[in-house]
């Protein structure tokens, strides 16, 4: 029989594809989520009854136990970016990572991957950071042989940054950024997936990588980019940090004023991590080290940002159109 291996939030962005490239190998899948009525798209990517949704909430014990029973493997790939209510940064990203590994060791399984982020350090200025490098501390703790994948920002069809950013070309001619000369070195979404695969099937050494791509770049040039592949001209205008700490400031009070129906475009918390670069450590294990060779951003977001051009699919044609001659 094929061995199993659950993956807690494996219907996210990152945990779909860790999801589909464990079911190619022969893996058999569940998903465990809040929701799995919103996780079917999962589903496709084995043969009938080889990825199953299943519910699972991690603040409890029974429910994290229940959906891991006869696992071999378990990976850890729930997040947030809610410091507030009940799933919040310690909920999550401490509390909830240290119970799927103390359960985890409980239950016998063999192998766990958790993937944290890079930036992860108990004495930063961040909340979110914070409550990641408790999270990874937990888990070492309980299962000390486990893998710790720290990505950068992550990059991919799906993403939550270019995606975003680029629309909001759609809404002016300037866009804000804060952190403008902050260092990011996106990672492509596959490329954590297959460091996962690796860690999950016993071919990588158990440990903290550090996974970044192939280039290291400013948030203002990485918007530069994005400009580019969607054709639009835009001011980059950079909020000093003073200026974006009093707008969070502003908005995570009408977030609580209006009970959370209008939540913040950025939080202070965010703001913070802004401030400190996101690249992988001199010294540390990255991908290099698994044997993956990273994809650049290049190869990848022109195939899924051509809907924020001007034209959307037909803006290629437009400006071949432009070079045509009459006779």
């Amino acid at each position: 029989m094929s061995q199993l291996v659950t993956i807690y939030g494996g219907s996210g962005f990152v945990g779909r594809y860790i999801a589909r490239r464990l079911a190619k190998s022969g893996w058999r899948v569940r998903v465990a989520v809040r929701r799995p009525n919103e996780a079917m798209h999962v589903k496709p990517y084995g043969v009938v009854g080889q990825v199953e949704p299943v519910f699972c909430n991690i603040r409890d014990d029974d429910s994290v136990r229940s959906v891991m029973q006869g696992a071999d493997a378990v990976v850890n790939c729930v997040g947030t970016f809610d410091k507030g209510g009940k799933n919040n940064f310690e909920a999550v990203q401490h509390h909830g990572a240290e119970r799927i590994a103390r359960i985890a060791a409980e239950e016998g399984v063999g192998r766990m991957v958790h993937i944290s982020s890079i930036g992860a350090d108990e004495t930063s200025d961040s909340l979110y950071s914070q409550s990641k490098a408790k999270g990874e501390a937990a888990v070492l703790s309980h299962m000390p042989g486990a893998v710790i994948l720290r990505p950068s920002v992550v990059f991919g069809p799906e993403d939550q940054f270019f995606n975003r950013f680029a629309g909001l070309t759609r809404f002016g001619p300037v866009l804000p950024v804060v952190g403008a000369d902050t260092k990011f070195q996106p990672v492509y979404v596959d490329n954590v997936a297959e460091a996962v695969a690796m860690s999950v099937e016993g071919n990588a050494a158990s440990g903290v990588y550090e996974l970044g791509g192939p280039d290291v770049n400013t948030f203002r040039e990485l918007m530069q980019h994005m400009l580019r592949v969607i054709r639009r001209r835009r001011l980059i205008l950079n909020i000093p940090f003073w200026a974006a700490n009093a707008m969070a400031t502003g908005m995570e009070a009408v977030q609580f004023l209006t009970g959370g129906l209008v939540p913040p475009q950025i939080t202070r918390d965010q703001v913070r991590s802004l401030r400190v670069d996101n690249v992988a450590q001199e010294g540390a294990k990255t991908l290099a080290d698994l044997g993956i060779r990273p994809v650049a951003i290049e190869a990848v977001i022109p195939d899924y940002l051509w809907r924020f051009r001007p034209a959307g699919q037909y803006e290629a044609l437009k400006e071949s159109a432009k070079n045509l001659r009459a006779d």
